[in-house]
């Protein structure tokens, strides 16, 4: 079980509190398809992917990546149980999709750089090391079905 600090907790729910997940979830999945294309491979039904405009303008990508952050909001809301949360997605992640999950650290970093990027100077240091540690936690809790 992950220990939470007040500041912790407080910091990443003010986070999520401020995001427009409709904006910030299809930026993370787009940059993640085009800064890392090889996780392309996973999105084969969702039509074109050629190029960054493609991406970028690809409706099954904006509607992933909204479902990317409910399901982050998720555990969100559940701080306390986050692996229990997630063990369902880590095994459709593994079992059905079988998705390497070295690709959960990519998806995370991008998100971390969007919500710097949309939240400015507001993402301190202290925030960002809080918001890293839940997304390490997350990204561990969908890894568990591999170990």
């Amino acid at each position: 079980m992950v220990e939470w600090t007040d500041f912790e907790r407080t910091t990443i729910q003010d986070i999520f509190s401020k995001l427009d997940f409709e904006v910030v979830g299809p930026k993370t999945l787009a940059r993640c398809l085009i800064v890392y294309p090889w996780t392309q491979r996973y999105f084969g039904n969702f039509g074109n992917l050629y190029n960054a405009t493609a991406i970028m303008g690809n409706p099954m990508v904006a509607k992933h990546g909204i479902t990317i952050l409910h399901s982050l909001d998720r555990a969100v809301k559940n701080m306390d149980d986050i692996r229990n949360t997630y063990a369902e997605l880590s095994v459709l992640h593994s079992e059905k999709l079988h998705v390497d999950p070295s690709n959960f650290n990519l998806l995370a970093d991008c998100l971390t750089i969007v919500v710097a990027a949309h939240m400015g100077k507001a993402f301190t240091g202290e925030m960002q090391a809080a918001f890293q540690k839940f997304l390490a936690v997350v990204v561990s809790s969908l890894g568990r079905q591999y170990h």
